[in-house]
């Protein structure tokens, strides 16, 4: 009887627990949601952290109040100072000549004085642990940029002059833009079929991803397109290409000037490219680990199946690259060690696997220690907010994930666009990379859990602490030459970061700074212009070079990158051979193939 009470008791102990735990839940659900998917608690400590040493902190108290003395009396004096030869204007939201005339000028001054004290304010304080400082610089400029003058209608000159001269013209078309993307906003359904979904711009299949070309292998996570040679010969090693799996992999076979894919093609290579499956609910459970094996792995081996090729050239774009360099490791493995499989390793690697003969990444980070703005979402009352999002669906919306990138850049893509289109009545500009960026995708929930804790909250892969069929990753494992190219700009995976993958690896690298952002520094097809780059290489054994040291001597080279990248897979191939059709009984259907066809309303 006793023990019927206390299994009793225990129950309701239980019940009572699980009640709070879900109300627990759906509170900071909602908080989630009122602060547009961020943890306010997380905001709230950095802040906190940030104010209580200032507080501690009398000389700094002091410094900034006669900083604050100065930057006033500086932005009198420019507001003051209508000389000709006055310094040219740096700041694209004020270039406008209306911003150099009273009582705008004033503005303008005025503004720039509180923006430069309060991001020295928010800076570097003494005892601040630094994922709370690097959260306060971020978000004191989001909330600078915010406040701009510039964003707002009655002290903007040009917003004002533009309407003048268009009779209210502007202002009219501005907020038909306004009541137009509200009303798309409010229309908009997770539950929307696709063809109810407005068109994109540039069609897939009709505009973009147009490189000829069949799929030549099909699975559950992939489709793996072949490219139809456009030479009368190729050289022998193919090449695969693996884009990331947060983006339509179309990024790299844009219009027909500016396709990746396509240039390589016309180069003499044979080119196959992963298409990954947009998930729905029901892939919550896909894992890193099914994307590493039904990805990159069962890619590799369908090429060399297809291809007949024993040696391919991989190339890897920003977390497909980090994919790439993990299965190039796992595979450096187990040459190394040249000795039976495990019976994990033989669950989870085909069998029939070819060599690599290079490996490139294309900003690709492998060290997620300083991760860029990316850092600020990225801890663990964060990461549980998003987990709880995630978890209600099974995955992370496209809509998260873009409106995640917008919000690292606001100033050009959020209040930039806004000023643009709502004060100005510009509509957006068409082309082919915004069409692209419209059509976004989801990740699974396990895997963009597993990523997250991994790779960024963990740093795992870069620590030797990640794992794969049972067995620690080493990128030291990877025994093949490697390019890898990062871009100025990048916001995503800054340049310094994909640079330490010359504290991982003890084989040829070859490492391109390219200029431009993310996306359009890799897009960066030959004849476009005002494009550089620098490109050195360090061999076996060369030692470390401190990033700014290597950026100091590296030779610039004026042009597209591409062509280094193609010269330099040349250069590790061997003789041509004869190009030769796409096999009938090889071809799944026509490319681009349906995967990529696939989109949701979130």
């Amino acid at each position: 009887m006793a023990t019927d009470n206390a299994s009793g008791s225990e129950y309701f102990h239980e019940r009572r627990r699980s009640a709070a735990r879900a109300l627990d839940e759906s509170v900071q659900a909602q908080m989630v949601r009122a602060f547009s998917g961020l943890s306010p608690i997380a905001l709230s400590l950095a802040h906190a952290d940030w104010a209580m040493h200032l507080m501690a902190s009398p000389g700094r108290q002091s410094q900034l109040a006669v900083r604050a003395f100065e930057l006033s009396v500086q932005a009198w004096n420019k507001a003051a100072d209508q000389s000709a030869d006055a310094a040219p204007e740096k700041d694209g939201r004020f270039t406008d000549p209306g911003w150099s005339q009273w009582p705008y000028n004033a503005v303008k001054e005025g503004f720039k004085a509180a923006d430069t004290w309060w991001r020295e304010a928010a800076g570097h304080s003494s005892g601040v642990s630094r994922h709370h400082q690097h959260m306060v610089d971020f978000f004191t400029g989001q909330t600078l940029d915010a406040l701009s003058p510039s964003n707002w209608a009655l002290t903007n000159p040009e917003v004002l002059r533009v309407a003048q001269e268009t009779h209210g013209a502007s202002l009219k078309k501005g907020w038909e833009f306004f009541l137009q993307d509200l009303r798309e906003q409010a229309n908009a359904r997770p539950e929307t079929p696709a063809e109810e979904l407005e068109p994109l711009e540039y069609a897939v299949g009709e505009q973009v991803a147009i490189t000829p070309g069949k799929v030549v292998f099909r699975n559950h996570l992939i489709e793996l397109i072949q490219y139809s040679p456009s030479t009368e010969k190729v050289q022998p090693e193919p090449v695969l290409i693996v884009p990331s799996c947060i983006m339509k992999y179309y990024i790299l076979d844009m219009s027909p000037h500016n396709s990746m894919v396509k240039y390589l093609v016309d180069q003499g290579h044979t080119v196959f490219i992963i298409s990954w499956r947009n998930p729905d609910a029901s892939d919550r459970e896909l894992g890193m680990q099914d994307y590493l094996r039904l990805g990159v792995m069962e890619a590799l081996a369908a090429v060399k199946s297809r291809s007949g090729a024993q040696r391919v050239h991989t190339v890897g774009y920003c977390l497909g690259g980090t994919f790439l360099a993990i299965v190039a490791a796992v595979l450096g493995r187990l040459h190394r060690k040249a000795k039976e499989r495990t019976a994990a390793e033989q669950a989870m690697i085909p069998a029939d696997m070819p060599e690599l003969a290079s490996v490139i990444l294309l900003a690709a980070q492998t060290d997620f220690s300083e991760p860029g703005e990316l850092g600020v979402f990225i801890d663990e009352s964060q990461l549980s907010a998003l987990r709880r999002s995630m978890n209600e669906r099974g995955y992370l919306s496209g809509k998260q994930m873009g409106g995640s990138f917008v919000f690292l850049a606001s100033r050009g893509l959020l209040w930039g666009r806004n000023t643009r289109r709502y004060l100005l009545g510009e509509d957006d500009a068409s082309f082919d990379l915004m069409s692209w960026n419209a059509d976004t995708t989801r990740l699974p929930a396990r895997m963009h859990s597993e990523y997250l804790d991994s790779l960024f909250l963990n740093n795992a892969l870069a620590a030797g602490q990640y794992r794969v069929a049972g067995s620690t990753v080493a990128l030291m494992d990877i025994n093949v030459p490697m390019m890898v190219v990062a871009t100025t700009r990048d916001h995503v995976s800054p340049w310094k970061s994909v640079y330490k993958i010359h504290l991982q690896t003890d084989t040829h690298v070859t490492f391109v700074l390219a200029e431009g952002g993310h996306n359009a520094g890799i897009v960066s097809e030959p004849g476009r212009p005002r494009r550089s780059y620098q490109i050195a290489s360090v061999e076996d054994n060369t030692g470390w070079i401190d990033p700014d040291e290597w950026k100091a001597h590296a030779p610039v080279q004026q042009g597209s990158w591409w062509e280094a990248m193609n010269a330099w897979i040349t250069a590790r191939s061997g003789e041509p051979v004869p190009a030769k059709a796409i096999p009938p009984d090889h071809v799944v259907c026509d490319a681009p193939g349906t995967y990529v066809m696939t989109r949701y309303a979130d």
